[in-house]
């Protein structure tokens, strides 16, 4: 195991050396060295959640043109990614390796290679170094604009780019006292919902927020309403002046603009949960097989010009509870077919990512593809006080499943 992290440290070490856009040549090269890989590659998932897009080592003089796009439903990608765990099959005379390359729950892709043979010991490695190559991604990003590029299947609008800039970048989050996991689905013209969250020593923060109108309009009362909560939070404000503030900040220069919204914080140590509602839609709650709305006192939206307290409520959570908050745009007119409880209910034993996969896909069906609203869902999963730290299974995971008996499709060959 000694020679694994001399292994892996100079693999991160030669990462920081490279240029951001080179680091999967890093990650690659190292992989051929160690165990003689053929055809290494990263591949994400695109910004609508449909397509894989596959960066190869040869991907930064491609800027500027068509990355290589497969369809994710039903792929091995898709398969990997769900599970979150590694897989290999026969191929070529060799075995075709596909590992996740997740970083505390955020599912950033997979990392796929051929080797010409394999043991128990070397396919350890492989998954140690898409691990490495997580956080070599999460880092690099933000130097460079490779991995923007590669997500762009699709045309976006200024007001989509405002919207995307004001989200977290990851969304999804393990830790040891929750699970998290959030999704947005734009609608043909943006609609200003976000959400955010970030994570303290002693609390997680969660917002989720609605602004009024479309296009322009919505994406800027969005960034007014984002930027006034993240300051006052980070000034360390309690809640009500968190709830406060916001709404002195669209008052102020949202130019008659309103915003419905949830502010929550959760102690990590279990001592309780708050919550403000800005005329927001009630959360659902799934306790032990049962669906049901949270009721909370409805104050009134962000931006009124009105004297008036936020109040904080208590909000009931307890270990095992998962908590679903949404915008409007989840029960809008084309969405109203979709039964929120129901798919609560039917995703119970599923992570969080999946219950948000399910639902955006639900509400994309109901609209046949064209949304009239955003629609954002965040679920959270609340594990209780785990005072020993974070549970890291993909850590101590070695096992490698066999992929399913299926021909390799064109779009998945390397060449």
């Amino acid at each position: 195991m000694t020679a694994d992290r001399i292994g892996l440290a100079e693999l991160l070490t030669a990462a920081e050396n490279a240029a951001p856009v080179e680091s999967l040549d890093v990650v690659a090269q190292h992989l051929r060295d160690r165990f003689g890989a053929r055809y290494v590659s990263f591949l994400f998932v695109d910004i609508v959640g449909r397509k894989m897009v596959r960066i190869t080592e040869e991907a930064a003089p491609q800027q500027g043109k068509h990355a290589e796009q497969i369809p994710l439903a039903g792929s091995i990608y898709d398969e990997v990614l769900r599970a979150q765990k590694p897989a290999q099959e026969p191929y070529e005379g060799g075995q075709r390796v596909v590992v996740p390359v997740s970083n505390r729950g955020d599912t950033i892709g997979v990392l796929e290679l051929f080797l010409p043979r394999t043991t128990s010991e070397m396919l350890s490695q492989v998954e140690e170094a898409g691990h490495a190559l997580a956080y070599i991604v999460v880092t690099d990003r933000r130097f460079t604009d490779l991995y923007h590029w590669g997500q762009r299947t699709t045309q976006l609008t200024m007001a989509a780019e405002i919207q995307r800039q004001l989200l977290p970048s990851a969304p999804s989050l393990e830790a040891a006292q929750f699970t998290l996991a959030t999704m947005l689905v734009p609608a043909d013209s943006i609609a200003g919902d976000t959400y955010d969250y970030s994570l303290d020593h002693d609390t997680l923060h969660l917002a989720v927020t609605d602004a009024m109108g479309h296009d322009i309009d919505a994406s800027l009362l969005a960034t007014l309403l984002v930027n006034a909560s993240r300051g006052a939070r980070r000034a360390e404000a309690d809640l009500a002046e968190q709830a406060h503030q916001t709404n002195q900040a669209l008052f102020d220069h949202g130019r008659g603009g309103l915003a419905t919204g949830q502010l929550l914080r959760i102690a990590l140590d279990g001592s309780g949960a708050q919550l403000v509602n800005a005329g927001h839609p009630q959360p659902l709650r799934l306790r032990d097989n049962t669906v049901t709305e949270v009721r909370l006192e409805a104050d009134l939206p962000f931006g009124m010009n009105a004297p008036l307290t936020y109040r904080v409520q208590d909000l009931d959570l307890q270990p095992g509870d998962r908590l679903l908050l949404y915008t409007d745009g989840m029960q809008e007119r084309q969405a109203q077919s979709v039964d929120l409880p129901d798919v609560l209910r039917n995703t119970a034993d599923q992570h969080p990512r999946e219950v948000v996969r399910t639902l955006a896909q639900a509400v994309t069906d109901a609209g046949n593809g064209h949304m009239a609203d955003d629609a954002t869902v965040v679920c959270l999963d609340w594990h209780g006080p785990h005072p020993a730290g974070r549970r890291t299974p993909s850590l101590t995971r070695k096992t490698f499943a066999p992929l399913r008996s299926r021909p390799v499709t064109g779009a998945e060959q390397l060449h």
